[in-house]
């Protein structure tokens, strides 16, 4: 295999003086690629030597680098080379005695296994969605020493390293604290060792003979704010109070691969606009979502389906998805068109449950209960959603700053509202106290 020319250059950086090196950019930039690289070839240079591999849930490293960069890096970079790798501890082992443990920090007790012993390489995968507390443990366990045994040299000992990653996040994550204003992240100031932190910026245009043909036009179609992370690979603004943030979506997210648990409910969430059939280029689009919950407890975004027509066509897509993924019910809000969108779905689908909502509060504070889900991971994305995920991240506790109405983020919001109804109920008005009772006895006495 051969690396591209900017691939060279970071890899001069990995192999620099630092201790701790971060790579940064945009999507499917080699990234992933190159520090799995270079964790290998460490395993390979020093015998008996331990190394991990950690994301921040243990399904997303399974799917993405065990059953996909791994393998891959072994192919193309060590051919020949003959590993085995476990299932029931999920390391593999190399003819030296050194071993690659891949672990995800969601799971309590296999972090405790892993942390539990000592690596000369810690890589953490996808370091936007680590927490730093996480990503402060990880470093107290790059601490085994072995020496690196290369034919006609003398042994000499492996230096310690972190690897980092990540399709950059906003400027308030610890990544771009501690990496690239060299700050310690909780207190601001300025880190002791600077020197110890490198980081180096490549993005897909740089990887451009590996990519798939019309992957970086896919790119450039994305949204201003998606391109600035995934195609330019820059570190982002924070939205001031935003209640969603990109770190969240993607921690939680539901890669290739992962299992899907049996589903409780699943709904259809619809809403409407004023868009007729023709002439409806300047309206807003009909927001279209379908969600479910799962038996984990867990609401799971499994399609976006917003599209700009009438109320023949709007209805047919609506219902199509309601037979597709065999929902449950659809629910549609009443303030635009009252009983309009009822008789528009069972039109289309005659005896089609559905259920009518109504828009009491703003946008922002019906989104805004549902933040903390997100955070604790009960809302999931299945695949990606980058229109919708716009709306999303566009919500703040001032108010919605997106340019646009965020259809598709009110449907999906109508969805969680019908999936988790205690988050949204009023709560109950405290009873008056019964006026006491007069003892009148005595007066018929």
């Amino acid at each position: 295999m051969k690396l591209t020319a900017r691939q060279l250059a970071a890899q001069e950086v990995l192999a620099g003086e630092a201790t701790h090196c971060m790579l940064f950019g945009g999507s499917r930039s080699g990234k992933t690629f190159l520090l799995v690289r270079n964790v290998c070839m460490r395993a390979l240079k020093a015998p008996k030597s331990r190394h991990a591999i950690l994301r921040f849930r243990f399904n997303a490293i399974k799917a993405s680098v065990v059953m996909d960069t791994f393998p891959k890096v072994m192919d193309l970079a060590f051919p020949g080379v003959k590993y085995t790798l476990s299932k029931t501890d999920w390391f593999a082992e190399f003819e030296n005695g050194s071993q690659i443990w891949f672990a995800g920090l969601d799971d309590k007790e296999r972090t405790e296994k892993i942390l539990g012993m000592e690596f000369v390489t810690i890589y953490l995968n996808e370091s936007s969605q680590i927490p730093q507390g996480s990503r402060d443990i990880a470093v107290t366990r790059l601490a085994q020493q072995v020496n690196q045994v290369i034919d006609g040299k003398e042994p000499v000992a492996l230096k310690p390293r972190m690897y980092y990653d990540c399709n950059p996040p906003s400027k308030v994550h610890w990544t771009y604290r501690l990496f690239v204003e060299k700050r310690d992240p909780e207190t601001k100031q300025p880190i002791h060792n600077p020197g110890d932190y490198a980081h180096f910026q490549i993005n897909p245009q740089d990887n451009a003979e590996n990519v798939s043909a019309g992957y970086l036009d896919t790119l450039r179609n994305l949204s201003a704010r998606l391109q600035k992370r995934f195609l330019k690979g820059e570190f982002a603004d924070a939205t001031p109070n935003a209640l969603f943030t990109d770190e969240v979506i993607d921690k939680w997210r539901q890669v290739s691969g992962e299992t899907l648990p049996d589903f409780v409910r699943v709904v259809v969430g619809v809403d409407p606009s004023g868009s007729g059939d023709i002439d409806n280029a300047d309206n807003d689009a009909i927001g279209i979502c379908v969600g479910a919950l799962g038996t984990d407890g867990n609401a799971y975004l499994l399609e976006d389906c917003t599209v700009k027509a009438g109320p023949a066509t709007w209805a047919k897509v609506a219902v199509s998805a309601f037979d597709r993924h065999r929902a449950d019910v659809v629910v549609g809000e009443i303030n635009y068109g009252g009983a309009m969108v009822q008789h528009t779905i069972q039109t289309a689908r005659p005896r089609t449950p559905y259920k009518a909502v109504t828009a009491t509060r703003g946008k922002a504070v019906r989104a805004e209960p549902f933040s903390a889900l997100y955070e604790q991971g009960k809302v999931r994305h299945v695949g990606e959603f980058p229109d919708l995920e716009d709306e999303l991240v566009a919500f703040s506790t001032v108010g919605y700053v997106g340019e646009r109405s965020p259809n598709r983020a009110d449907a999906w919001i109508w969805v969680l509202t019908e999936l988790f109804p205690g988050m949204v109920r009023e709560p109950k008005k405290p009873r008056a106290p019964a006026a006491p009772q007069q003892n009148i006895g005595w007066m018929a006495a």
